[in-house]
């Protein structure tokens, strides 16, 4: 977390937390959902404006984390704002010397490989769950068919409870 984050929470420690406005989608793109956004419906089906300024989305992901209960949120100096995710918290980007890197460059070791109901493929490494990026779909099916990887059978919808983490903590905080 940045410096400048962790002086705002001690000099003002009860913002209150932020809900709905900010979502990743499965590429590992941030979107900016405003209140009008958010009054047409639920991310990712209304995803908002994408966030295009390069400081802004390597701030966003220098102060990315998850809480105790699995919802993940960017903390923007006193203020948490939680993450809509449209599939997982990570988003996994193969690297040409197969190692692992998320859509915030950092490097994980992946322990095991998920095919879902539709043909996503997920990773779960040390560092948790992400679903490989669509580009690398095909990097993926290449260790498959060499035998690195079996891959296991999953639905989709087990994910968040079997890996810990929460798709929409904007709607779990309306729905106690």
């Amino acid at each position: 977390m940045d410096e400048i984050v962790q002086k705002a929470l001690v000099k003002w420690p009860h913002v209150p937390h932020c809900y709905g406005w900010l979502g990743l989608d499965a590429r590992g793109r941030w979107y900016m959902r405003d209140d009008a956004v958010q009054a047409c419906g639920r991310f990712p089906q209304h995803k908002g404006s994408l966030l295009e300024n390069d400081k802004l989305i390597a701030f966003i992901e220098r102060n990315y984390e998850a809480d105790g209960q699995g919802q993940w949120f960017f903390q923007n100096g006193p203020q948490r704002v939680y993450v809509e995710l449209e599939a997982a918290p990570w988003v996994w980007r193969i690297q040409p010397d197969q190692s692992l890197r998320s859509h915030t460059g950092q490097v994980a070791t992946a322990t095991q490989c998920l095919v879902d109901e539709t043909g996503h493929v997920y990773l779960v490494t040390d560092i948790g769950i992400g679903l490989v990026h669509t580009s690398d779909v095909p990097e993926i099916a290449s260790t498959v068919e060499r035998g690195d990887w079996v891959p296991a059978q999953v639905l989709a919808a087990d994910l968040p409870e079997r890996y810990g983490y929460v798709l929409s903590p904007e709607r779990r905080s309306r729905c106690p």
